[in-house]
């Protein structure tokens, strides 16, 4: 895989994260984070501006959390975590990205108490059909959302026909109902 010569062009294109990595690793750059950290990365690269790395989370976390405590200042999702979430909610606890990112905005300001509720709302509003906002790099998802608000009655396999499409494809990864055109004579 080629590194694409500007930051539009590298923009503009959709990358899997592991063909992210591969790109960091072909050029020196570090190969931890999120998909936007990765593009940072390769970013300020390919523009010969300093590697902002992400800070390497602290491996030896014995921070033992309880409601009443605030939320550690290096929370991580780690094993600890996940057994006292397991304890305090039940069984159905599982990490997900809404919760994931108001642990990460709640870090040294909420107590755990705090998070449990949080957890029990998110839950709350999933059931009850509330939307929420699916993060940038989760764009496979925010289409295939998209596409079947706008087309209920269309296939999965429509759906990842399309986006196999609109993926190759330089610019906004959203969906557009011209997207359809790709199915010819086997959808609208």
């Amino acid at each position: 895989m080629d590194l694409p010569k500007t930051k539009e062009e590298l923009c503009g294109k959709y990358y899997l994260k592991e063909d992210l990595i591969k790109l960091c690793k072909a050029h020196h750059l570090p190969t931890t984070g999120s998909k936007a950290d990765l593009l940072g990365y390769i970013c300020n690269y390919i523009e010969n501006k300093p590697i902002n790395r992400v800070k390497a989370k602290n491996k030896k976390n014995d921070f033992e959390p309880s409601p009443e405590k605030i939320i550690d200042a290096h929370y991580s999702n780690n094993e600890i975590h996940r057994a006292f979430f397991k304890k305090t909610i039940g069984d159905k606890f599982k990490f997900n990205v809404q919760f994931i990112n108001w642990m990460e905005e709640n870090k040294d300001k909420k107590t755990y108490k705090d998070a449990i509720e949080a957890y029990n709302q998110i839950l709350s509003d999933k059931k009850s059909g509330k939307k929420t906002t699916i993060g940038k790099q989760f764009e496979y998802n925010q289409y295939t959302r998209d596409f079947f608000a706008d087309n209920p009655t269309l296939s999965r396999e429509n759906c990842v026909k399309c986006w196999n499409y609109k993926k190759k494809q330089f610019g906004n990864h959203n969906y557009e109902k011209e997207d359809l055109m790709i199915l010819g004579g086997n959808g609208k």
